[in-house]
């Protein structure tokens, strides 16, 4: 299972989580004014209603969502740029779609994503990806001068200075991690986290690289440096859901 999870995470998504990440940044898309609006995003008057398989999937949906919508003037000007939009055979009700699955596509170099035989396909996904595809090479020429225009070494670096020194300063925040005392004790989580390499030390400001505390206030809460949070949600206690980021 977490093998799985951990190839879907860094080759792409299951279907359904383009799909809920695309209603949730369909609610949450910054509107621009009739004058200025070029990517039209169809009627957003229905709160949608969204089914998640498990935690994983709702963590990650909404993590595409948020993404998407912290780049969304960029991912737009891509769309825009190499021709891809407007499509006549892309209704705006997938316009959100698109834009999500350009965030996707474009965070994994524009590299093809991995699919799985016991994934239920969906129809408006597949149509997408295969659309995004076939014009790959002309979203990564467009990016790239996206890049260029701004002097920028990653698309991070486009984004307005006080969003990334929101971003920065949140990056160097502790990452709190809850134990689920209804799958696991604490002392059976010492033990596995020290097979696993980390060594559990008294405060923060003993961290090192594989370190972790018990936060003074709850004892069911772990606290972990923040430049472990990608090898953390690859272990097995993360993915049978007996820890849980907060």
């Amino acid at each position: 299972e977490k093998r799985t999870m951990t190839l879907i995470e860094k080759n792409g998504y299951h279907d359904s989580v383009y799909i809920n990440a695309a209603k949730i940044f369909q609610g949450i898309h910054t509107e621009k004014r009739k004058d200025r609006i070029l990517v039209r995003y169809g009627d957003d008057s229905v709160s949608p209603r969204l089914t998640f398989k498990d935690e994983y999937s709702q963590r990650v949906s909404y993590e595409l969502a948020f993404n998407a919508l912290k780049y969304q003037d960029l991912l737009e000007e891509i769309l825009l740029d190499s021709c891809v939009y407007p499509c006549q055979s892309i209704p705006d009700e997938l316009t959100s779609l698109l834009v999500v699955m350009l965030y996707d596509l474009q965070d994994r170099k524009f590299q093809a994503r991995d699919t799985f035989d016991e994934e239920d396909p969906v129809a408006e996904v597949r149509k997408i990806e295969g659309y995004l595809h076939s014009f790959r090479t002309k979203l990564a020429a467009a990016l790239a001068r996206c890049r260029i225009k701004h002097d920028a070494l990653s698309i991070e670096y486009i984004l307005p200075e006080t969003i990334r020194k929101q971003e920065q300063r949140a990056s160097a925040l502790p990452l709190c991690v809850w134990i689920n005392t209804y799958k696991i004790s604490l002392q059976d989580v010492f033990r596995d986290l020290e097979k696993k390499g980390f060594t559990r030390v008294e405060t923060v400001s003993d961290f090192g690289r594989y370190t972790y505390c018990v936060d003074q206030h709850c004892h069911n809460v772990l606290v972990f440096p923040s430049s472990l949070k990608e090898e953390l949600l690859n272990l097995d206690l993360f993915a049978d859901y007996k820890l849980l980021l907060q």
